[in-house]
């Protein structure tokens, strides 16, 4: 028989497959570059130049809208009413009137005062106005302004404002009339009917939120659109191009006239290229002519790296049976390599095995301490006076700090994790409040068992605060603080001072009966941590200090994660 291999000199397995990319892929990558570059810049100017218009077109029947509101309140101004200080039937025939448009009236004072609001009825208790700013710039400037989004108190959804100042002949009515309405109610101007899937249209304030918008990806009224894309937007219209994730977008913007808000449309450039794929009709017959040819490379070249390959496949079968095998010799240099490699493993396996044991043996011991601590939770919840139900709830609040902890703890792989994360991971369960949590100090790793056991204080005392302390009401902070403490004596271990101090919250009173959660944060604190706990029912504020050796809450330099142990 013929042999082909000896016409195939030892080479480098890239020279073999150099040869046959080249053979597979040049000839049809010549031709389909060829394609796609014509089909690729004629869509894309295609893409731009309706994406750009679709934003003008939004962004006129945005206008036209705001025009409207405007056009309104110069009407309204001049009412008979209002010239007169009737407030009471300006406000019922001004509600009647607007009531099937969605739009509502108010007047108010200089410094925001609303004077009625269409939305209630005339004379309920009404507050300030929500943007105040928005009311001071149209009162100094003199002239009609569309305000940003925002959320509305008496709306209790996100609005926006056309404003306008009243004449000084009628200012005993006010300084100033707004007419609003609901951002929402801005998606039926605007559609995304012969948009591409995937795209999506949105009104931009000027301070850079969203207004209203529809489509696939819509954003919600009063996030902020990203930045960095509005910083690109210059001019009064146009399109640039963005990378968001894997996705390479295009946006086409359009400034609303005589107002600060633009119209944006956006999506994924493939998507709406779709007609590319007509293309691939022509790439098959071209593709297949030469993928003929290449395949016939493709054979020969196989056939030459098919021996070795099956040389070390038997050498990787002897070694999945533990057997050491010994390099064979092939006519591939990287072949040859994967051998020697393969045989050394071989004698590697048993240290492997041994390396596995150590680290299931660590798991079981780690797996061993959070068993204890829950065990003694239970213990410690079981002899107090509730109910199943609390017992229960009681258990699954404990359970879930714990469990956070510990989720902590196998992201760095049981190596520790830094004091102010493991604050923040646990303030985060109540994310209505952490604005309220300040903290201070400096920021050092903390060993796994001080995570687990400081986790457990820190959501006994911020679950109290929500319930009865400063964190209960609005004006009520809390202050985490930790500072080293020198010895007392001459060479004694320097302690970690740990301060929990609430302020301005309801006045406090020292509990009548010591629960699970005192039980925590005074006999497990000061236990878990060989160190002297003081807690003060003070009436301004509950203050709670823990003082323990540094080491108690320290990971040493020599500790190992179980990422050591697998190195």
């Amino acid at each position: 028989m013929f042999r082909i291999s000896r016409f195939f000199p030892t080479a480098p397995i890239g020279a073999y497959l150099v040869a046959l990319a080249a053979g597979v892929a040049l000839p049809l990558l010549v031709f389909v570059t060829y394609l796609m570059m014509e089909l690729e810049a004629n869509e894309r100017s295609i893409l731009a130049n309706e994406t750009a218009e679709d934003a003008q077109l939004i962004a006129r029947t945005v206008d036209r809208e705001l025009q409207d509101m405007a056009t309104t309140l110069r009407l309204l101004v001049t009412s008979p009413e209002l010239e007169r200080g009737d407030l009471r039937a300006f406000h019922n025939r001004t509600q009647n009137s607007l009531r099937s448009n969605s739009l509502y009236v108010l007047v108010v004072d200089a410094d925001g005062q609303q004077r009625l609001n269409t939305r209630v009825p005339y004379g309920t208790p009404l507050n300030k106005v929500s943007n105040v700013p928005a009311l001071e710039s149209v009162l100094r400037t003199g002239v009609t302004e569309a305000s940003n989004v925002f959320f509305g108190t008496t709306s209790g959804k996100h609005v926006f404002n056309i404003s306008m100042p009243l004449p000084k002949e009628i200012s005993y009515s006010g300084a100033a009339m707004i007419i609003t309405q609901n951002a929402e109610d801005l998606q039926k101007l605007i559609s995304t009917e012969g948009l591409s899937a995937g795209w999506t249209v949105a009104v931009v304030d000027g301070s850079g939120h969203v207004v209203t918008s529809v489509g696939d990806n819509a954003l919600p009224s009063g996030t902020a659109f990203p930045a960095d894309t509005l910083k690109l937007m210059t001019g009064f219209k146009g399109t640039i191009e963005d990378v968001d994730g894997d996705l390479k977008q295009m946006y086409g913007y359009a400034q609303i006239t005589g107002w600060t808000w633009k119209a944006v449309v956006w999506g994924p450039i493939d998507a709406a290229q779709a007609t590319i794929l007509t293309t691939w009709r022509q790439l098959i017959l071209g593709g297949a002519i030469f993928l003929a040819a290449a395949m016939l490379i493709a054979w020969l070249v196989g056939r030459q790296l098919r021996i070795p390959i099956r040389q070390i496949a038997e050498m990787a079968e002897r070694m999945g049976k533990g057997e050491i095998v010994p390099p064979v010799e092939t006519k591939i240099r990287e072949a040859n390599q994967v051998a020697v490699a393969l045989s050394n493993a071989s004698f590697d396996r048993s240290e492997a095995e041994d390396r596995i044991h150590l680290i299931l043996h660590e798991l079981v011991h780690r797996t061993k301490n959070i068993l204890t601590l829950v065990q003694a939770m239970m213990r410690q919840l079981a002899r107090q006076d509730t109910t199943m139900e609390e017992f229960q709830k009681a258990i699954s609040n404990r359970l879930q700090g714990l469990g956070k902890s510990i989720e902590a703890l196998a992201k760095e792989q049981w190596a520790g994790v830094s004091i102010r994360r493991v604050i923040e991971i646990h303030m985060s369960t109540f994310a209505e409040v952490v604005d309220r949590v300040e903290l201070q100090g400096t920021d050092f790793t903390l060993k796994a068992e001080a995570v687990q056991n400081l986790g457990l204080i820190l959501h006994e005392l911020a679950t109290n605060s929500v319930k009865y302390g400063a964190l209960s009401v609005p004006s009520g902070k809390v202050r985490i603080a930790w500072a080293d403490v020198p010895g007392e004596a001459d060479g004694e271990e320097p302690k970690l001072r740990l301060i929990w101090e609430e302020k301005g919250g309801p006045p406090v009173h020292e509990p009548s009966r010591t629960g699970f959660g005192t039980t925590i944060i005074k006999r497990h604190a000061s236990a878990a941590f060989s160190g002297q706990v003081e807690v003060d029912f003070r009436p301004e504020g509950l203050s709670w200090i823990l003082t323990a050796p540094r080491s108690a809450f320290e990971r040493g330099e020599g500790a190992e994660s179980l990422k050591d142990i697998a190195i």
